[in-house]
């Protein structure tokens, strides 16, 4: 094959949004050609600021290319299929379907893709209430592969989304994914006196009966769960995919000024336990709740703030008053600045109010960041622009992400389409996390900005790697813990 062949159309991405990828990307003009001669293209400039990748026309290796930054993404890797004009008429989109308070989203989502188109669907009332919904053009989606982006807010708009939920996998569709950010009873998940109600295994089995499609089970998606048993409330008839926006938290906290001297403080034992494994490498404070007389106050059970920027770290925030008298028990033991996150900011009557700005460094006054995330799209309207909150826009990346990439698995699954390599090789590069540096092999999806990348040819692999980082392919153990090579 010549070098000189000329280039289909290349895959170009911006990676302004994504700065951390920049020091990965080469500039030297040499370093480029590596892979010139094995029909791969890949072009940037000094920056860099944009990147392009492209194959030589006649070949039947098309690369696939992602880019997830911090706007921010699970974090989650993965390979979103590419499609030539020619092949696109032979592959099966994605139809993506939302509510009222997930619309803006959607349209980012299938904004941001070439393989989901955005479908929508009319939500009317009868007099009496009750809902009366259309789903147009229904035969349209016939064949096709359907998501549903949900928000389940209150119980008053639970039972029209269940509806439409319910219908879309009997259109004759090859598989349906639900995306649910928030899973809303997850707090709800156990009895502690005889007669309390579970509701969170009431919404699981509501789920577990949504009908199968002719691609067998509904998947569902659902980011940060209040407990990771709750997956066992879940029926056959339902495949849960669990994400966590704490990647995307270890990203932002990457881009901090002092990001060298963050530690991290969970508010009880709880939220230890299910956090601590995704962020041991901080220092780490755990506060419980004591009892001293009739009051129950806040104690610092583990760690030392002194001087440190501190990040508490929940799944959920309701009233916010744990928060609060976490941040008054780290100020009083010395925390230079203190600051939140919760994936899901759920704030009833307005409870984020109380949620004061450090005006720059007095964390006994308040909070220098409190970051969510848009898995409750109402209270992200409520606290847009409003210090110290910052919205991580988690959903737009992790349910743009993971939902594509459920969806593209099924794609790939079900068809054995000509846009990808088959039989090749996925590479996954991302920012190097301190950890990484030191030799200590970690899952790279923990990391921030990612690019993937596709070819053919195993011994395209290791040039691919050295391309973008040397030290990549000179550490068996880095190569190895970070899964570089996907067999597709």
């Amino acid at each position: 094959m010549a070098a000189t062949s000329p280039l289909q159309s290349p895959l170009s991405i911006n990676t302004a949004r994504a700065p951390n990828l920049s020091s990965l990307l080469p500039v030297n003009p040499s370093q480029a050609k590596i892979l010139t001669n094995r029909g791969i293209t890949i072009r940037c400039d000094n920056l860099p600021q944009n990147l392009s990748v492209g194959f030589p026309s006649g070949t039947d290796r098309i690369p696939s290319i992602q880019s997830s930054s911090l706007s921010l993404s699970t974090s989650v890797s993965m390979a979103a299929t590419s499609v030539s004009d020619s092949a696109s008429k032979n592959v099966k989109r994605v139809c993506l379907f939302n509510c009222h308070e997930t619309r803006a989203l959607a349209q980012r989502i299938a904004a941001e893709s070439d393989v989901i188109e955005l479908c929508s669907i009319t939500w009317r009332t009868f007099e009496d209430g009750f809902p009366n919904l259309f789903i147009p053009n229904a035969q349209a989606i016939r064949g096709q592969h359907v998501a549903f982006l949900a928000s389940f807010s209150s119980p008053k708009v639970i039972f029209e989304q269940l509806s439409i939920i319910y219908a879309l996998p009997k259109l004759f569709i090859s598989s349906f994914t639900l995306v649910l950010p928030f899973f809303p009873t997850g707090t709800s998940e156990r009895m502690e006196d005889e007669g309390d109600v579970a509701t969170a295994f009431t919404l699981a089995r509501i789920l577990s009966n949504i009908p199968t499609s002719r691609g067998g089970p509904t998947s569902l998606v659902t980011f940060d769960i209040h407990a990771l048993q709750e997956r066992f409330y879940f029926g056959d008839n339902i495949l849960p995919c669990f994400e966590s926006g704490i990647p995307l938290l270890k990203n932002r906290l990457q881009q901090l000024p002092d990001s060298d001297n963050i530690a991290i403080a969970f508010p009880d034992d709880g939220a230890w336990k299910r956090f601590h494994k995704q962020l041991q490498h901080f220092p780490t404070i755990v506060c419980a709740k004591v009892r001293e007389g009739s009051q129950r106050i806040v104690r610092i059970k583990e760690g030392d703030p002194q001087g440190r920027h501190v990040v508490i770290v929940d799944d959920l925030v309701q009233s916010g008053g744990t928060l609060v008298e976490c941040q008054k028990v780290l100020a009083k033991h010395g925390a230079a600045r203190i600051s939140a996150y919760v994936t899901h900011g759920i704030f009833p009557n307005r409870s984020w109010e109380r949620f004061e700005f450090d005006n720059g460094g007095h964390p006994g006054k308040g909070l220098t960041y409190f970051w969510i995330t848009d898995s409750c799209p109402l209270t992200v309207k409520e606290v847009i622009n409003k210090p110290p909150f910052e919205t991580v826009i988690v959903c737009l990346s992790d349910v743009e992400y993971a939902s594509i990439r459920i969806m593209t698995l099924e794609l790939r699954r079900q068809q054995n389409v000509n846009s990808t390599c088959r039989g090749g090789y996925g590479l996954i590069l991302g920012p190097l996390s301190p950890p990484l540096q030191s030799g200590k092999a970690r899952d790279l999806t923990d990391f921030g900005p990612k690019l993937v990348l596709g070819t053919s040819k195993e011994s395209d692999v290791p040039s691919l790697i050295r391309l973008f980082h040397p030290a990549l392919s000179m550490s068996p153990e880095c190569s190895e813990g970070l899964s570089m090579m996907l067999k597709k």
